[in-house]
């Protein structure tokens, strides 16, 4: 057989094998994927709908509403739904796919999402209930649509979900670059452009040439020499205003939602701070709420899945390892159809101890830990580190630092948790250690703190990271915080600091872990201030920071951190 002959028999294969798919597709399911659906504002929404044949009586709909269009996957996405029971509907944000709209994120899906809600209800293969689930920007738009709360949708399942000016462009009031590209990579097209989206090489060097330029933060697209209008209309709003605040649940609205919620995240979720906070408010201002977490040792695609066996170098606990998605449609059956609940939510609070191999479950946030461990800031040195104090003092004591924010040839604050076991820089930053356990506890849950401090300028960004020292030595990080000292008691309202008065600066706004900690280890506070390529670099000159250059870096930053500073660590011994 020649070249030829082999490659139209290959072709004829492959193709045969398409259409038997297809037809085996037909037979199986109904399918419908240009479903258009209009909006009252007049603009038009696409999705997918999968229904199984020879199901003739109404059935519940799963629902999945994502902004990165791609047919096949909401094709796969239905086909799963209408396997277990349910109408699979996969619909596209606006201006994606199908829709002749301009793409928005963000903006619209508060109301679009209940308007495909409306549409469903309207189907005669409907039986009037609606259950949403996914990750990431669908976790997103199950919270947008819970603003307001429609009568079918009975139960959503957001994983690792964002919430825009909280945990993305922005953490803490806090710009960051990791996503920069994101804007271009979702709205270039009606589906998602991936090629520019992995030209990491450009991404990495835009980062590296905007902080070596001490160019303003509003100028970076100016140095990629491509526009992204999205984050400029994004730094227009530096505090979390009535902008983000209509994007999803805020205060109040929290207590209008009165559904069953699974949510599922990671410690090592980069936007973990939105999921949590989405708990948090959620119980907060709904005390009744009934609400799940399901958390353990992921990362932002790990938690969609359930996990890796081996995450940024650390071997995973067995037990840890889950199928998120059976997960959900368990979920789903236990709400929707009266199914059992699924076995791994022994409780409200379903979490994983990393190193002890097991889940504990537990009914509320409160209950994760036995105690907390308060340590106060110290200025006596034990080798190269301060020693942290169980014991606050009677006279505070100064800390000083100083941080050359014109200086490009060094970075500070090194806090992203790749790899998790690790090495320390300790080029920069104030390193605090307590005495070694003298049994093993778990450290579980969120630490916190309040921080004061003396400094000659009006604002700062700070970073704060917590570790395990092992034993042997080695660095294990649990959690980090990163935050700007301005919005630190009101991420909506900015309030400057006052040189040289003692500031109080609390934080609470980390990320959740639990981790088993051995006898003989210790941990490490790591406290710093925020200057790399990754994220915004603020001067203090109380300006806004986007407009902010390296000419307002002449006077470096000038700390005295005083020693009744602290730092509150959740235990379970």
């Amino acid at each position: 057989m020649n070249r030829k002959t082999f490659c139209m028999a290959l072709l004829y294969l492959i193709s045969s094998h398409f259409c038997l798919a297809q037809q085996a597709d037909t037979s199986r399911y109904i399918i419908q994927d240009s479903v258009l659906i209009k909006t009252k504002d007049g603009a038009t929404l696409s999705a997918v709908m999968v229904r199984k044949k020879g199901v003739d009586k109404p059935q519940p709909a799963a629902l999945f509403f994502f902004i990165y269009s791609d047919l096949q996957r909401s094709l796969k996405e239905g086909k799963y739904a209408a396997d277990h029971g349910y109408v699979g509907i996969v619909a596209d944000t606006r201006g994606k796919r199908l829709s002749p709209d301009k793409i928005e994120p963000y903006e619209h899906e508060a109301k679009d999402v209940n308007t495909v809600i409306d549409w469903i209800t309207k189907q005669k293969w409907s039986n009037g209930k609606v259950g949403m689930y996914g990750g990431s920007y669908a976790g997103y738009a199950q919270w947008a649509a819970t603003k307001y709360m429609n009568p079918a949708l009975k139960t959503i399942v957001p994983y690792v979900a964002a919430i825009p000016g909280q945990g993305l462009p922005m953490e803490n009031n806090v710009f960051q670059n990791a996503n920069y590209q994101w804007a271009f990579y979702i709205t270039n097209n009606k589906y998602t452009d991936d090629e520019l989206n992995s030209n990491t090489e450009r991404w990495n060097g835009l980062r590296n040439r905007w902080f070596e330029s001490g160019a303003a933060y509003r100028k970076i697209d100016s140095i990629d020499g491509t526009p992204n209008p999205w984050l400029q209309r994004w730094l227009k709003h530096p505090s979390y205003d009535s902008y983000w605040q209509a994007m999803v649940p805020y205060k109040q609205d929290f207590a209008r939602i009165n559904i069953p919620v699974l949510s599922i995240t990671g410690y090592y979720d980069g936007g973990q701070i939105s999921a949590m906070h989405y708990l948090k408010e959620h119980y907060k201002y709904n005390p009744k709420a009934n609400h799940y977490l399901i958390i353990g040792p992921y990362d932002h695609l790990g938690a969609q899945k359930g996990g890796v066996p081996v995450l940024r170098g650390y071997k995973v606990d067995s037990v840890a390892l889950i199928d998120t998605r059976a997960i959900t449609f368990q979920w789903l059956d236990y709400v929707m159809k009266g199914g059992p609940k699924p076995a791994i939510l022994k409780d409200k609070i379903n979490f994983e101890v990393m190193g002890a191999n097991k889940w504990i479950h537990v009914p509320s946030l409160e209950k994760i830990a036995d105690k907390t461990l308060t340590f106060y800031l110290t200025n006596k040195k034990d080798l190269t580190n301060y020693m942290l104090s169980a014991t606050k003092p009677v006279k505070p004591a100064i800390i000083n630092q100083v941080v050359d924010f014109a200086d490009r040839k060094t970075t500070n604050d090194d806090y992203y948790p790749s790899p998790i076991i690790r090495e320390v820089s300790r080029d920069n930053g104030l390193f605090f250690i307590t005495k070694p356990f003298d049994k093993a506890i778990a450290v579980n849950g969120m630490f916190t703190g309040q921080l004061k401090a003396i400094i000659n300028k009006k604002d700062m960004d700070i970073g704060v990271s917590l570790f395990e020292v092992m034993p042997d030595g080695r660095y294990f990080q649990l959690s980090y915080y990163l935050g700007r000292a301005s919005y630190a008691k009101d991420m909506s309202v900015r309030k400057l600091l006052h040189p040289g008065q003692v500031e109080t600066i609390p934080f609470e706004r980390t990320r959740m872990v639990s981790r088993q900690l051995s006898k003989g280890s210790r941990l490490l506070v790591v406290v710093n201030i925020d200057k790399n390529p990754f994220a915004q670099i603020n001067y203090g000159t109380g300006k806004d920071v986007s407009d902010e250059t390296i000419s307002d870096a002449k006077v470096p930053l000038k700390i005295k951190w005083l020693t009744n500073s602290f730092i509150k660590v959740p235990i379970s011994e």
